[in-house]
């Protein structure tokens, strides 16, 4: 038994987790929790920010381009409702995000006196965005409920967690047991007999396809032990890419996937919730579905797969191979099939989209091809989702289904902190860049070098376009009027460079790279083709 405030009895429960790095803004309901911190020393590393909204994203940046736990703390009420839009973005993407927020004093929590940021509820409402969210009543309980938080965090499907606790019993001490972390649950039993359905399924289909989403993406090596078995193209959306390395012919981004869905006869779907395929693409009778996804709800949501499988991706996709070795048919390599196939699409896409693709293909040459791809809600980013070459999991981070606009700079900056040795490429519109520019001041402050690339157009210009094109010229609350980035940069103490062009662009990327310093390059841009039709296909393909 040890003699801890509630702050103490906290981070050293965390430190046992193996946390290393906090973001986070002190307040007045966290004073004891930063106490505790601070008498730590450098065993764990705090990294403040700018806005409450910052520390957030940058947490869920360093947990997706990790696979850890990424940690942040803020004051409760306004506070914490400034990272909700991140804590939705983690908890869309499945992210291990921690949340530590304070509250009010105990004996005043929801009794509606109107303290300094009080709201109603607080433990109510963040519970409809996270994965489990409690408090912390006692120095005591501190260690079960990390225990708890770390468990819900890393089992099953992942997702955020909040923990909170009051302002005063952070300062209480009380005897404490620390507790030894526990691993996580243990995976579900993969169903065998399930496992043989499926394999004869797709065993015997003659134009197998397989999607893949987030919920793979530290299944690689299974994926393409069973993806080769099948000569199945691999289909990945935005938090899967990379899973099969876009080297391989056997790797295709979405608008592949749409020309060859009309023709499957059976799909392998690999933690992703497939809703674009069955809702927008089509399913029909021909069509059989299989599914390996550790979230049995999946199984039942919009439609039932012929075989489900509730398993980790790893274990289903181990199990799923050995069993397709009994029966699967003789298959020659589709390497040179595929690969023209391939060849055709991106040229058709270039040819559609040529000022997007010339952008792309300067930023792809300039990154490493173990540098990390950041991307944001911008006219550039949109045709890079499907254009933009990944190499490998985790290279390439997006905000999922919720399409955060500007979240993508701080994110940026949390991916570096979790990948100090890589390049780290952050690609942004002028409308979400300013979202959270006041982060330059961040990344100077703790040496976070990142590239940040601004297309500057002057307005939200995807929403104008969409104005200008479809609705008659209609446009209102489009147009934006934007500072000189480049002195903004330098004001912040940033290298800034301005890039006409995707040559310059390029120039001036290999010169970032090589400075290994935060810079931030302005790309003036004019209006861009629309995207949707063809990056991002949307017809219907069947059913």
């Amino acid at each position: 038994m040890a003699r801890l405030s509630g702050g103490q009895a906290i981070v050293k429960s965390l430190k046992s987790y193996g946390v290393d790095t906090i973001f986070g803004l002190p307040g007045i309901q966290l004073d004891h929790l930063f106490n505790a911190l601070y008498d730590e020393g450098n065993s764990i590393h705090v990294l403040n920010a700018r806005h409450e909204q910052g520390t957030a994203y940058m947490a869920f940046g360093y947990a997706q381009s990790s696979g850890k736990v990424g940690v942040y703390a803020v004051v409760p009420g306004p506070g914490l409702l400034n990272t909700t839009a991140a804590l939705a973005t983690a908890y869309g993407c499945n992210a291990q995000v921690l949340a530590l927020t304070g509250q009010i004093p105990a004996a005043a929590i929801d009794q509606g006196y109107g303290l300094l940021h009080e709201i109603p509820d607080q433990l109510g409402l963040i519970r409809k965005i996270t994965k489990s969210a409690a408090r912390i009543d006692h120095a005591s309980e501190a260690p079960q409920r990390v225990r708890e938080a770390s468990t819900a965090l890393r089992s099953g499907v992942p997702g955020p967690v909040e923990l909170e606790m009051a302002m005063d019993l952070l300062g209480v001490p009380g005897e404490v047991q620390l507790l030894e972390p526990v691993a996580p649950l243990p995976n579900p039993a993969v169903d065998t007999d399930a496992v043989v359905r499926a394999a004869k399924l797709l065993g015997h289909a003659q134009r197998p396809l397989i999607v893949c989403g987030g919920g793979a993406v530290h299944a690689a090596d299974e994926v393409l032990q069973v993806a080769e078995l099948l000569q199945a193209p691999v289909i990945t959306g935005r938090l899967g890419r990379g899973i099969v390395s876009d080297k391989h012919y056997l790797s295709m981004d979405q608008p592949m996937g749409h020309k060859l869905w009309r023709d499957t006869d059976a799909v392998l779907a690999v933690g992703t919730r497939l809703q674009q395929h069955r809702q927008v693409w089509g399913t029909d009778d021909a069509l059989k579905v299989v599914r390996i996804d550790l979230d049995p709800t999946q199984m039942v949501r919009i439609d039932v797969p012929e075989v489900g499988i509730v398993a980790d991706a790893a274990d289903g996709l181990a199990a799923l191979a050995d069993a397709l070795e009994e029966v699967n048919r003789s298959r020659p390599s589709r390497e040179e099939e595929l690969t023209a196939f391939k060849a055709g699409v991106c040229a058709h896409i270039e040819a559609k989209l040529g000022p997007q693709c010339a952008f792309i293909k300067a930023m792809r040459e300039a990154l490493p091809e173990d540098g990390i791809y950041v991307d944001e809600l911008t006219q550039v980013s949109y045709v890079a989702r499907s254009m933009f070459p990944v190499y490998a999991p985790r290279t390439f981070i997006a905000s999922g289904y919720q399409g955060t606009l500007g979240s993508g700079f701080p994110t940026a900056l949390g991916v570096k902190v979790a990948n100090p040795d890589k390049a780290v490429l952050s690609v942004n519109g002028d409308g979400g860049f300013m979202f959270n520019v006041q982060e330059l001041s961040s990344a100077v402050q703790h040496g976070i070098d990142i590239v940040a690339v601004v297309f500057n157009d002057g307005a939200y210009g995807n929403v104008k376009r969409m104005q200008e094109d479809l609705y008659g010229g209609r446009v209102i609350a489009t147009a934006l009027r934007n500072p000189d980035f480049v002195k903004l940069a330098e004001s912040f103490g940033v290298h800034g460079v301005r890039a006409e062009g995707p040559g310059e662009l390029r120039k001036a990327l290999d010169e970032a790279f090589a400075r290994n310093a935060t810079t931030l390059i302005d790309v003036p841009v004019g209006k861009m083709p629309e995207p949707w039709g063809v990056s991002q296909p949307m017809a219907r393909s069947r059913g």
